[in-house]
């Protein structure tokens, strides 16, 4: 699964009419990155999935689903993804040898890599050609997205196609 995918599908539908949060603590976000977190990172990486999912959501066309109030407007999820990539800037260095070789020096700390990475992991996937094939899922209580891998491709998994099936049928045979 694409990285930005997997980080926005760190929220879901619970099933209950609420949001599930893979993310809701110091410990969990850890054992999910394999990162050393404090509660400040724990914020800053909430806030850039709101604004990754905010900004999949606009490209999407998702309208209205349970996660919409958390949703940041255009010019802020924007700010946010682009601030989050550019503070921690990596450069290539040359280094002679029988061949010469590429290597990238890196000194960010390992919470503003993490948020750099997954900032650039959504923004090469809104600025690809994946982006095209960007969906939110449709089925009732799903929130994820997804890119279409054919041209059938209607949800994101095959389970919520089955619960959109049997939504259909039970709103048909009940109403």
């Amino acid at each position: 699964m694409n990285r930005a995918l997997e980080f926005a599908a760190t929220v879901r539908h619970d099933g209950h009419g609420g949001l599930d949060d893979t993310l809701s603590s110091v410990e969990a976000l850890e054992a999910w990155s394999g990162v050393p977190a404090t509660e400040e990172l724990l914020r800053a990486v909430t806030d850039l999935r709101w604004a990754v999912r905010s900004l999949f959501a606009h490209a999407a066309e998702a309208g209205t689903r349970i996660d919409t109030p958390y949703l940041r407007p255009l010019d802020e999820a924007l700010r946010t993804v682009n601030a989050a990539a550019a503070a921690a800037p990596r450069a290539a260095q040359l280094r002679w040898g029988t061949p010469p070789t590429l290597h990238h020096v890196d000194t960010a700390a390992p919470g503003d890599r993490l948020l750099a990475d997954l900032a650039t992991a959504a923004i090469e996937l809104l600025a690809g050609t994946e982006r095209d094939d960007l969906r939110a899922c449709p089925s009732p209580r799903c929130i994820r997205y997804f890119v279409r891998t054919h041209p059938k491709q209607q949800w994101c998994k095959p389970s919520c196609g089955n619960r959109a099936r049997v939504s259909r049928h039970y709103h048909r045979t009940r109403d």
